[in-house]
């Protein structure tokens, strides 16, 4: 920081993960951070138009509005929607504030992670993984899903480190990236072919002998599970999965050579089945020895929140009703007895971010009062009634833990916000007292987060401790489910039982699903604005756009809408999908979720981002 103003950003070398590097994304925040489209002052919309307004023009209409809503409706009728944001821990405070109000309407489920934390809730009573330099003990590592390229860059030089030692990479996804590189076997399987080609495997892990044979000891419905696996030949599996039979040979034999550990991206679980692939992949991890010991593990999930002390919020239990986050527009639509009148959006852009954007737009845009918190002009913000400026990461109060390992750390406000900017917490100080809400709502942050880390602190995980710097989860064992006992009911793993392994066929009218993928240059919707100028760039197989040549405009369509793109031939994809990038913006017609329907998947309130059929043809008019 230098006369007020953050001038670098590096990843710390003392941290065990970090080693003193730091993603695409982060490497450029200041771009974020010091744009000036940056929100500094209430927006209220007047006429028609959203318009600069004092704090207090702001909170005294959101404050009269809400009291009366309340009063006519009930609490029912206000929604607090709240995504991840900046993953900081004090937006649990938000949380708390609305129900302290209310309580008032939440969401359920979870667009990024529900699927697969259901499902490994389902199997073993919680969703974690083994710490990540565990993986130094396993001599097979399995990235299904997962492109450590852009979901964990910090992944990539240990992966280097392990396949120098001797140990295998095996890359498993539909989408050819730049994570093959790093891979000894590449896996191409269809879109939604995971589900089959795990029980491709465990069927060869059946018929090979290679079970352990200490498995009925500490699952349960072993039996079941097998007889799925041995229903199929080990050729329909194959064909199934959208694989070669020899290439299910090379998995499974690598597999089978462990310990071995599966690393599970969230692509597959963002799908209608999604719940049951993972479920899949945990019972593989089950059936061949490798829960419960070093280098084994079945990795969905780091329970970045696992050490923080949140009681003192409910969500869900507490609420009089929930919307399901992937049907948030259409749930909130047909809301009735009684209506959802008021939204207050937090850490989201549920506009961009969402399926069926446009119906998102609508219902947002519909109600008597729609709040948004953000830091930049957003296609969310842009249907809002108040617009409320917030704080970003360098300017935060807070406590973070980690997607890809097990450290927790503070954030320490570095410099001030621009003009009146103010963080989460205390926009809902400012508001308390115009609602009613004293107590510890008045309180600083540094209560908070003392309280959040009020169980671990004793254990070297106090606030003291973190203002030296970040400090590994107390709480986390190295290797997960040592002695195989499971918090689950009854101390055992649940196989699965049931299921349909087949994946869906996109209609011959729309050959190809789409794709929207997680991509290096962006946090979600958090693109630079000149990046959403142009058309979206589509990239296809070449056999799958016959008439058109690359670099050609086409559009995309599915089943409720269609977008102009740009194409790309990639010879390297498979013909039956087409990739644009994740979080384009509605505004700029580059959404790919304006083309996605609002579905949820089997279990756990996901959203079904990749099971939507489209098809190219000709642009219109330019």
């Amino acid at each position: 920081v230098e006369d007020g103003r953050v001038s670098g950003l590096r990843g710390d070398p003392d941290h065990p993960v970090t080693r003193g590097f730091l993603c695409y994304r982060t490497n450029r925040f200041l771009r974020r951070q010091y744009d000036p489209a940056r929100l500094t002052a209430p927006l209220v919309r007047r006429d028609g138009r959203l318009q600069p307004a004092s704090w207090d023009e702001a909170l005294d209409r959101i404050a009269a509005s809400l009291l009366a809503i309340r009063e006519e409706s009930g609490p029912g009728a206000i929604l607090h929607y709240r995504s991840g944001g900046s993953l900081g821990l004090m937006k649990h405070v938000v949380d708390a504030f609305f129900e302290a109000f209310g309580p008032v309407a939440v969401k359920s489920g979870d667009i990024c992670s529900g699927a697969g934390e259901n499902a490994q809730e389902t199997d073993f009573g919680v969703s974690d993984s083994h710490d990540l330099f565990d993986l130094r003990n396993s001599r097979t590592i399995v990235l299904w899903g997962k492109n450590p390229y852009v979901s964990s860059i910090h992944l990539v030089p240990l992966l280097r480190e392990l396949r120098a030692s001797g140990a295998r990479v095996i890359q498993i996804d539909p989408v050819r990236h730049r994570g093959a590189d790093l891979a000894d076997l590449v896996l191409q399987p269809r879109p939604g072919g995971d589900i089959a080609l795990g029980f491709a495997v465990a069927r060869w892990l059946f018929e090979n002998g290679r079970v352990d044979p200490e498995v009925e000891s500490y699952c349960d419905h072993v039996d079941d599970f097998r007889a799925l696996a041995l229903g199929r030949t080990s050729e329909s599996w194959a064909t199934a999965a959208g694989v070669d039979p020899d290439e299910v040979d090379a998995l499974a034999r690598s597999y089978a050579d462990g310990p071995s550990a599966i690393l599970v991206g969230w692509g597959m679980q963002r799908r209608t089945n999604g719940s049951a692939a993972v479920r899949v992949l945990d019972a593989l991890g089950a059936i061949s020895g490798n829960l419960g010991v070093p280098g084994g593990g079945v990795s969905f999930y780091f329970q970045r929140r696992g050490p923080f002390d949140t009681s003192f919020s409910r969500g869900v239990e507490s609420a009089p009703r929930t919307i399901l986050e992937p049907r948030l527009g259409p749930e909130i639509l047909a809301a009735t007895d009684p209506p959802v009148r008021a939204v207050w959006v937090t850490a989201a852009n549920p506009v961009a971010m969402l399926p069926e954007s446009a119906t998102v737009r609508r219902a947002l845009a519909s109600r008597d009062l729609t709040v948004v918190v953000d830091s930049h002009v957003t296609d969310t913000t842009r249907v809002a009634d108040v617009v409320l400026p917030t704080t970003t990461m360098l300017e935060d109060d807070d406590l973070v833990g980690a997607y890809g390992h097990h450290w927790i750390a503070e954030i320490r406000p570095l410099v001030a916000p621009p003009g009146e900017a103010r963080s989460d917490h205390d926009i809902v100080r400012a508001l308390a007292p115009r609602l009613g809400i004293g107590g510890d709502f008045l309180r600083p942050a540094r209560w908070w987060k003392e309280r959040m880390l009020a169980r671990v602190a004793p254990r070297g995980a106090s606030l003291d401790a973190l203002a030296a710097g970040a400090v590994r989860n107390p709480e986390a064992p190295d290797v997960l489910f040592a002695g195989r006992t499971f918090p689950t009911a009854n101390g055992r793993a649940q196989l699965i039982r049931e299921v349909d392994p087949d994946a869906p066929r996109p209609p011959d009218d729309r050959p190809m699903f789409l794709m929207a993928i997680s991509t290096e240059r962006a946090q979600a919707s958090q693109w630079p604005e000149d990046s959403q100028r142009d058309p979206l760039e589509a990239t296809v197989h070449p056999d799958a756009a016959r008439g058109f040549a690359d670099g050609d405009r086409a559009r995309l369509e599915s089943e409720i809408g269609g977008l102009d793109v740009r194409l790309r031939f990639d010879d390297r994809q498979r013909p039956d999908v087409v990739l644009v990038a994740k979080g384009g913006w509605w505004s700029a017609g580059r959404c790919a979720n304006a083309l996605i329907p609002a579905r949820a998947t089997d279990r756990g309130g996901g959203a079904v981002y990749y099971d939507t059929p489209v098809r190219l043809v000709a642009p219109g008019p330019a």
